[in-house]
């Protein structure tokens, strides 16, 4: 897979180096590309220019990638290259960084992007995800299909709790993916019980993120805005 990362900073270099050892190939485009940062990932080819520029995307040959990665610290270089990517280049995939979230909103299919990682919320979700039981924590949004991954550690009062799971009528769009059981990921099957302080993976809509917390963990306290 050929890969373009517009921006080489610590993020974008980090992510470089992550897929070539699973052995794609790179590009960095950096307008501060000296020979201190190439010489950080030497096994990337590099392009010190503006991403922002439609020069500097054909000539890093955005047209033949597979994938854009828009990594800059500037959340509107990271939407004019994704943009630019998508509906000039016509690049399959385009991937973003979100470095403020109250900028995430603008990071959809209209600015060319397909996936947004931000980095605050995922945080967020990881810390959540530490100290609940009981309560939904999005991990991850898919803009184009306005789904998310959540999670839930089944709290042990669950009317689930020992359900069969192809007994279980959950929400609709709603799809368990997979349960962490005793540290170990377990791929459930129809005939797999939930069991309490199980951890479940969904993929799910974003506007039925709360019905499957009621129904999963229902309670009188009061509900988290999922969205904030």
């Amino acid at each position: 897979m050929r890969v373009v990362i517009a921006g080489a900073g610590s993020v974008g270099r980090s992510i470089a180096r992550e897929l070539i050892r699973n052995g794609h190939q790179l590009l960095l485009i950096d307008r501060d590309a000296d020979g201190e940062r190439v010489a950080k990932v030497p096994d990337a080819a590099w392009l010190q220019a503006d991403a922002c520029e439609l020069s500097a995307l054909t000539e890093a040959g955005v047209a033949d990638c597979d994938v854009v990665v828009a990594a800059t610290g500037d959340d509107k270089a990271n939407l004019v290259v994704s943009l630019l990517a998508k509906t000039e280049f016509g690049v399959p995939r385009t991937v973003a960084r979100v470095n403020n979230p109250k900028n995430e909103w603008m990071f959809d299919e209209a600015w060319g992007v397909d996936v947004a990682v931000s980095t605050p919320r995922l945080m967020t979700a990881l810390i959540e995800e530490a100290v609940s039981v009981g309560d939904l924590v999005r991990i991850f949004e898919f803009q184009q299909g306005h789904a998310a991954m959540v999670e839930m550690t089944l709290p042990e009062g669950s009317p689930y709790a020992g359900a069969r799971v192809g007994d279980i009528a959950f929400p609709a769009d709603t799809v368990l993916t997979g349960i962490i059981r005793g540290g170990h990921p377990i791929a459930p099957s129809r005939d797999d019980a939930l069991e309490p302080l199980d951890e479940l993976l969904f993929i799910t809509t974003v506007d039925g993120e709360a019905d499957l917390e009621s129904m999963l963990s229902p309670g009188t306290r009061q509900k988290r805005q999922l969205d904030d």
